[in-house]
């Protein structure tokens, strides 16, 4: 079904693989452009479920027309998974030491990040 709001194709996909556990999204994602014309950079598949006893896999597929339209309509994580986008990430530690230090801040200084210091006189 095309989705011309969104400028993609999307659709529910059923692959049929005898002998194999699954398909990987690579191979999928190639197949899928050469069906739809389209580039590989293009093309998202998620939602993988493969059938009790193998076989066979349904997911869903969105083909994008542009890499402009699937920049703006797609989320983030399903571009970084294809290497579209670097999620840049602070460690964990370092989110719960900045979230303590705030806690001994008051209104403004909060957003400015920085601890009044108080004199001991």
């Amino acid at each position: 079904m095309t989705n011309r709001l969104l400028q993609r194709k999307q659709m529910v996909v059923d692959v049929i693989h005898p002998g194999l556990a699954n398909v990987s999204k690579i191979e999928m994602r190639e197949k899928l452009a050469k069906v739809f014309k389209s580039e590989t950079d293009l093309v998202f598949p998620f939602g993988f479920r493969t059938q009790f006893g193998g076989g066979r896999s349904t997911g869903f597929v969105l083909v994008y027309d542009s890499m402009d339209s699937a920049k703006k309509f797609e989320p983030k994580y399903r571009l970084a998974r294809q290497g579209l986008v670097e999620i840049k990430r602070i460690a964990r530690k370092q989110r719960k030491e900045r979230k303590n230090r705030n806690k001994k801040l008051h209104g403004t200084e909060k957003a400015k990040g920085k601890k009044a210091k108080k004199s001991n006189d």
